[in-house]
């Protein structure tokens, strides 16, 4: 995201009585801190927390109660649209914008599924991401242009990577979903049982289930689907030759 063009006209331009609280996630300090400045300088915003992952927003989400929600998508321990999900269905008033480096067809699809009102691409300039937030917070959406004109008038891009979009994360529950993406990081049954105060048992349990849906039965197997579906970046990628 091209993050100084824009940052100095914005407070000029920009006026409002109340100021919209938000909540940026994003694991990279660096961008989180930049956009986090950017904001607080541009006058109509109050930042009301900065988390480094999906787990880390979620907490903040029930504690902070922000207006909107600035969320990357590939995250370590919960990604941005697992953690989308469920800050949505804990709170519903929540507004969600995605911020992120993917833009194909099928993030964008995922994005919407989950409850997001907007998905802005990292490379686009700061006054998108102000715009996002403003539109966000009346209850409205907003698309970087490059991904408004893929939409459909039902919200939805026309296609996805292999030209027909399928969510085969779908069928997975919220828990299993969070389970994946752990595993796919490297963390044994003991480690996911820890992180989600769980059983060992039950974090078998989920992982069989898991596997048995989508009819993969190798860890090096989990891993190379949650690559592939962009549950977690490539460069978490451990040994699974």
């Amino acid at each position: 995201m091209q993050l100084a063009p824009g940052a100095r006209v914005m407070k000029a331009t920009m006026t409002s009585s109340k100021k919209i609280r938000v909540l940026v996630a994003d694991d990279h300090v660096f961008m989180r801190q930049g956009l986090c400045a950017l904001l607080k300088a541009a006058g109509p915003f109050e930042i009301v927390g900065e988390a480094g992952n999906g787990r880390e927003c979620l907490a903040m989400a029930a504690a902070t109660h922000p207006d909107v929600i600035v969320m990357d998508i590939a995250m370590p321990v919960l990604n941005g649209l697992e953690a989308t999900r469920q800050i949505l269905a804990a709170h519903a008033t929540a507004k969600v914008v995605i911020l992120s480096a993917h833009n194909d067809d099928a993030y964008v699809d995922r994005a919407i599924a989950a409850g997001a009102v907007g998905f802005v691409e990292k490379r686009s300039s700061f006054k998108d991401v102000v715009k996002a937030i403003r539109r966000a917070a009346e209850g409205r959406s907003y698309y970087s242009a490059p991904i408004a004109k893929r939409l459909d008038f039902d919200g939805h891009t026309r296609r996805g990577w292999d030209g027909s979009f399928k969510d085969s994360n779908s069928h997975l529950t919220s828990r299993e979903s969070e389970v994946l993406q752990l595993v796919a990081e490297g963390s044994a049954n003991k480690q996911v049982a820890a992180e989600l105060g769980i059983s060992i048992k039950t974090a078998e349990t989920h992982r069989q289930h898991i596997m048995e849906k989508l009819n993969i039965h190798k860890t090096a197997g989990l891993t190379r689907y949650a690559i592939a579906s962009g549950i977690i970046e490539n460069g978490v990628q451990l040994e699974i030759a």
